[in-house]
């Protein structure tokens, strides 16, 4: 853990892993706001990398989608996997504070436990469900928290939200998907 102190969004997510005796470790680091600029620490931090998607359907539902850093997710597709009303779209800044509170560029599954009403469908792409250790922010993006995807899990039904496991459609081209 680190020693300076955390936003207090951060304290909440930290101290649901330690009350339900979640072993995690986080490291401070620079402001990551890409996949790109989170790849400098790959020698430094071991384990399977995400991004994190935060999206809306035409339904006003909204979904967090978590996958593996390199998932060249095809947006044009994923609706009809994870079971969108029509196409997806980002959701916008306004939406994420208000239904997570967080700022862009913190998008994590940790996040949930902001989301006391239960309005966010959390997805974690099945590729990922099988890592050892899974690295997510903690609500900001200048640490890094690591933890077994078990424990990912067992975090996430903590917060009263369930984890769909499913296989996401990926880009033909492998590019990523653009906002």
């Amino acid at each position: 853990m680190t020693d300076s102190p955390a936003p207090p969004a951060t304290n909440a997510a930290l101290a649901l892993l330690t009350e339900l005796g979640i072993r995690a470790s986080t490291v401070e680091h620079p402001p990551l706001h890409t996949v790109e600029e989170s790849r400098a620490l790959r020698g430094e931090i071991a384990g399977a990398h995400t991004k994190n998607l935060f999206l809306k359907d035409k339904g006003s539902n909204l979904f967090l989608v978590t996958a593996e850093e390199s998932s060249p997710l095809d947006l044009k597709q994923i609706d009809k996997v994870i079971g969108a009303k029509g196409r997806v779209s980002f959701a916008s800044a306004e939406q994420l504070l208000d239904a997570l509170g967080i700022l862009p560029g913190s998008v994590s599954p940790l996040a949930l436990v902001n989301d006391r009403a239960g309005r966010v469908r959390f997805i974690l792409e099945e590729r990922l469900a099988g890592e050892p250790v899974i690295n997510v922010h903690p609500l900001v993006n200048t640490m890094t928290t690591s933890l077994a995807a078990d424990d990912l899990r067992r975090y996430i039904e903590a917060t009263g939200h369930t984890v769909t496991v499913l296989p996401l459609p990926h880009r033909q081209d492998g590019s990523e998907p653009q906002g």
